[in-house]
């Protein structure tokens, strides 16, 4: 006799581009104007999303792990997947002050 697990996937990115899945491509965002002052701030978040979305992982990597979670007998509530630094990150956010992890964050991508 075969037993049937029901459970729902929810998968959710902390850092833009995890997996490259062109996304960029859809996404709206308001304009750039060029007479903005924060402009030059602008441009450089879009640009690096759009760079972190381009260099992701390949979607299929994480097609297995959800493979590996739907076989496996004894399921977790959460998984963390994806680059050590990207795993610690979830750590630093449960520990750190936010605005402290805002501030490394920002640090992180130059903002």
């Amino acid at each position: 006799r075969m037993e049937v697990k029901s459970f729902g996937i929810q998968v959710c990115t902390l850092a833009p581009g995890d997996y490259a899945t062109d996304i960029a491509s859809r996404r709206y965002h308001a304009p750039v104007l060029e007479k903005s002052p924060y402009k030059k701030v602008y441009q450089h978040s879009l640009d690096t999303m759009n760079t972190h979305v381009d260099a992701g992982h390949a979607p299929h990597e994480l097609a297995l792990e959800i493979e590996k979670i739907i076989i496996h007998t004894k399921v977790n509530v959460h998984y963390h997947q994806g680059p050590f630094m990207q795993k610690l990150s979830v750590i630093l956010k449960r520990i750190l002050p936010a605005n402290q992890f805002e501030k490394l964050i920002m640090n992180h991508y130059k903002l």
